[in-house]
């Protein structure tokens, strides 16, 4: 397999990832044929996955200009993926020239690729870390270069959390996240979901055993259990809903069914 430019040399092409995979759904160029294979399996199951992807970076562009216009101008975006088209840091600084913007992940391909889509931009920077260990990432320079966590800052976990197992305490790290926020922050989430996918469970089950193949277990969790992320968190209306339904630009009559799988929300620190 031929290596593009764009691809590091520490990375194994010849395994899927998750951050190509997720490009790949969103119509972009930096995947392989195996994530495209891996892709193509999960939509034999779920042929809305790209729906659903776009319904997400939707529900993103809308929560990130609703923090910029309560005022806040630094944004830490925590499995961040691959830049494509209408990225945070394209939203946030539209909206507030100057806002200071940090991608988090720990894939290195997603890293890379920040790197050098960020080159040339002061206000942003990208930090190789996991949301699993939220005290290394805190203590990042470059991200203590751009964000400073006595003022408010959105943290966006969009469909980052699904990827996290129980057993690596998922609910503890998000709370150690809010614990160091200062008052007035946000959190913005997504997360997948059985609920709203308009086919039966048992059919969604085999897109997940997809990523359970490729060693990227996806975690459905219940409503329920996604609004325990926001405990600590006063829910800003109309609190945790389907991303559609989360502040529309306009009626989302016409959605494809698709984009209602799974709940969005944004909470804020008291």
């Amino acid at each position: 397999m031929e290596r593009p430019a764009w691809a590091p040399r520490s990375i194994d092409i010849s395994v899927p990832s998750v951050s190509r995979i997720y490009d790949y759904y969103l119509g972009g160029s930096h995947n392989f044929e195996v994530d495209r294979e891996a892709a193509r399996r999960s939509m034999e199951f779920l042929p809305g996955l790209p729906k659903i992807m776009q319904a997400n970076r939707a529900f993103m562009r809308r929560a990130v200009r609703f923090a910029a216009g309560q005022g806040i101008t630094q944004f830490l975006d925590v499995g961040s993926g691959i830049p494509t088209f209408g990225n945070v840091h394209e939203v946030a600084q539209g909206a507030v020239p100057g806002a200071r913007v940090v991608y988090v992940d720990h894939d290195p391909v997603a890293v890379a690729h920040s790197q050098a889509f960020l080159t040339g931009n002061d206000d942003a920077d990208v930090v190789a870390a996991d949301l699993r260990k939220p005290r290394e990432m805190l203590a990042s320079p470059r991200l203590e270069r751009l964000i400073d966590l006595n003022r408010p800052v959105a943290l966006l976990l969009v469909a980052i959390l699904h990827f996290v197992e129980d057993a690596d305490d998922p609910y503890g790290a998000v709370a150690e996240l809010r614990d160091a926020l200062a008052p007035g922050s946000l959190l913005i989430l997504t997360h997948a979901s059985y609920e709203g996918i308009p086919v039966p469970a048992e059919r969604a089950e085999g897109a997940v055993d997809v990523y359970k193949d490729i060693r990227n277990p996806l975690i459905m969790r219940s409503r329920d259990e996604i609004a325990r992320f926001f405990e600590g968190y006063d829910m800003v209306e109309p609190g945790l809903v389907p991303m559609p339904h989360w502040r529309p630009e306009s009626a989302p009559q016409d959605e494809d069914p698709y984009a209602f799988s799974g709940f969005a929300g944004v909470g804020r620190t008291a």
